[in-house]
């Protein structure tokens, strides 16, 4: 016998048997009692959930070729009726055939469509759902014994709403798909599906190892993955919920933007510079609404830190921290803060913002071996950040600084829409040039000293800021020198030739031995009390104002020669007048003219009304310069008398 012919012999029963099979199969959905069936799957799904299983629509039943309940229109409530915690448009639980035709009804697996998950959370902690965790902690056995003969349900089209009265949240989640494994054989119980939040899709996963446990509140094995465009979350560990959520392991997170993820989490994120690409790794101890990261490394725009984080959510976000990098970069978190307006003349009016000030509380430790703000580089740093009430205080204990050491305080406060501030630094032996630009934006100081700044302003701007400042300043320098002018060529091209003009009074330089100035501010007016420049041949003093809102001076002063440069007693008044960055300075024309021989008896003429306005006419060509209109002297008693006739 060939094998075709076997294989032909063989297939005549086995065809049979499937056609008495079918035979069977539907002669058994015309004789199963599709009431008892339905009832059955109803009471094993009341059991589970501990909740009202309640069918508005219409009910399908097919054992064959799919053996399966459908349910439309269905409600699981619990104590409010009115509105239920579940509501599906179509519940199928799908039947296992074999216990099926020995008449047992055993659900293999649940599949909802469009349900609608709902749930409130009350001011103790207890949620609407609390009855059918309850039950489940209660009735579940896995095993053989297990009331629950089906281990899956499956999620299509689902939205869930959530709803806190007390924390004042309210959330929504929109399409979901979902597939949980329900533990109806092994402790497990896993999640793993996709949805909708807040505009974008989000992939998540869970894991329990010992369902049953979590539900009690003991300690159960926990892993969650949310990955989203904005934000990557892992979590690896273990937790219990005894009297509070308590959870313990590996969390890591990383996002291509912070701020963006912030902003998606509902959480405004501080200031409008920098928190773009992060990374954070940390072992975490969560007890409540508070979160502990220990072994933290975290990256944040390129700067890599370690240390520890605390964050608590009990009334008013708190935010603590200490940490240590070797290299960090602030310029993305100021870059955008403008104290001077297009042209580098004027303040910014631009407006400040300052509601970051009131939403988190933040106290933080940080230390550096090199800091970079900008333009300015900063060797080993230790600085303290403390936010709380809407006020922040900045404190450097010791930075590398201008080639110096730097300390201070810096603090802004909320007050309506303005801000006031108040700041203390000392910069001990430091680059006087490094210094002089970046705080005054003047390149013409070069030299070491010290500067000690104390001062404070209101204003709902930088120009707000700059015309109520109040305060002092003190600098003393030592071995440098005052670029823009030479005052020894000056002084001693104008002792030997007073009137052949200054040249160019804004080139070279001046050396000094020794430099003080000091200055008080008040109403944003720089008054100079005691401004000193002594140089190896030369010395020069100061008074005067300088105003900041306007950032121009109006400076008198005198420059000397010593008796080192070799000449006589000689001192020039002159006059520092115009911008900062680039003021006029020339000599007094008057002392000019009278240290001239030829030409003093000149401005003795000038006083003669009938020689006044020819001479004023050459003394200016000659100088330069625009004389001061005389006053009228006064007329005396004996001028203006009436004669008296012989």
């Amino acid at each position: 016998m060939s094998i075709a012919q076997g294989i032909k012999r063989l297939g005549v029963p086995v065809a049979a048997f499937l056609g008495v099979a079918l035979i069977g199969l539907i002669a058994m959905s015309w004789l199963l009692n599709r009431d008892a069936l339905r009832k059955a799957v109803e009471a094993q799904i009341r059991a589970v959930t501990g909740l009202d299983f309640v069918v508005d629509g219409h009910i399908d039943v097919s054992v064959f070729p799919g053996s399966y309940v459908s349910f439309h229109d269905v409600r699981l409530k619990g104590s409010d009726a009115d509105d239920p915690a579940l509501s599906v448009d179509v519940l199928t639980a799908n039947l296992r055939l074999l216990p099926l035709l020995m008449q047992r009804f055993q659900i293999a697996d649940v599949m909802m469509l469009r349900p609608h998950i709902r749930v409130t959370r009350a001011a103790g902690g207890l949620s609407n759902w609390t009855p059918f965790v309850e039950t489940i902690a209660r009735t579940m056995k896995p095993g053989a014994d297990s009331p629950v003969s089906f281990s899956e349900i499956r999620i299509q089209d689902g939205e869930l709403s959530y709803e806190d009265a007390t924390n004042q949240v309210s959330e929504n989640l929109g399409d979901i798909d979902l597939s949980l494994a329900w533990p109806s054989i092994s402790r497990s119980f896993a999640a793993t599906g996709q949805f909708d939040w807040r505009g974008e899709r989000v992939d998540g996963s869970i894991s329990v190892s010992d369902f049953l446990a979590a539900l009690s509140g003991e300690r159960s094995g926990l892993k969650v993955r949310v990955a989203s465009a904005p934000l990557k979350f892992a979590f690896d560990g273990t937790v219990a919920n005894r009297t509070s959520l308590m959870m313990e392991g590996t969390l890591t997170a990383d996002s291509v933007s912070l701020r963006n993820a912030l902003r998606w989490a509902g959480k405004p994120p501080p200031g409008s510079g920098g928190f773009g690409r992060f990374a954070l790794k940390a072992r975490a101890n969560v007890v409540g609404a508070s979160i502990a990261l220990t072994n933290v490394n975290i990256e944040l725009d390129g700067n890599v830190a370690e240390g520890v984080l605390t964050y608590a959510n009990n009334e008013r976000q708190t935010l603590q921290a200490t940490l240590a990098a070797d290299t960090l970069d602030f310029t993305p978190y100021v870059a955008t803060i403008r104290l001077l307006a297009s042209g580098d003349r004027d303040w910014n009016r631009q407006l400040f913002d300052l509601d970051a000030l009131s939403t988190t509380d933040l106290d933080m430790r940080l230390s550096a071996a090199n800091v970079t703000v900008g333009s300015t580089k900063l060797g080993r740093t230790a600085l303290g950040a403390n936010l709380r009430n809407g006020t922040l205080a900045l404190s450097v204990a010791e930075a590398q600084m201008y080639g110096g050491i730097a300390k201070g305080s810096f603090g802004i406060s909320r007050a309506d829409a303005a801000a006031d501030i108040k700041a203390q630094f000392q910069f001990i032996d430091v680059d006087l040039q490094a210094c002089a630009s970046d705080l005054f934006g003047t390149k013409r100081l070069t030299g070491r000293g010290n500067l000690n700044i104390a001062v404070e302003a209101s204003g709902s701007s930088p120009f707000g800021l700059a015309q109520s400042l109040d305060g002092t300043a003190l600098l003393t320098g030592h071995d440098g020198a005052i670029s823009g002018f030479n005052v020894e060529q000056l002084l001693k091209r104008l002792e030997r030739r007073p009137l052949s003009g200054g040249g160019n009074f804004r080139s070279g330089q001046t050396p000094f031995d020794k430099l003080n100035i000091a200055l008080n501010f008040k109403d944003g007016i720089a008054t100079a009390t005691d401004v000193r420049v002594d140089g190896p041949v030369s010395r020069l003093t100061l008074s005067g104002t300088a105003s900041v809102p306007t950032r121009e001076y109006d400076l008198k002063g005198i420059a000397s020669l010593t008796e080192a440069a070799g000449a006589g007693s000689f001192e020039l008044p002159f006059v520092v007048q115009g911008p900062w960055d680039d003021p006029l300075i020339f000599p007094d024309p008057e002392s000019l003219i009278r240290r001239s021989p030829a030409s003093a008896p000149l401005l003795d003429a000038v006083k003669d009304r009938k020689t006044r306005d020819t001479v004023r006419s050459v003394i200016e060509r000659l100088t330069g310069q625009k004389l001061a209109p005389e006053a009228p002297a006064p007329e005396t008693p004996a001028a203006t008398a009436t004669p008296q006739s012989n």
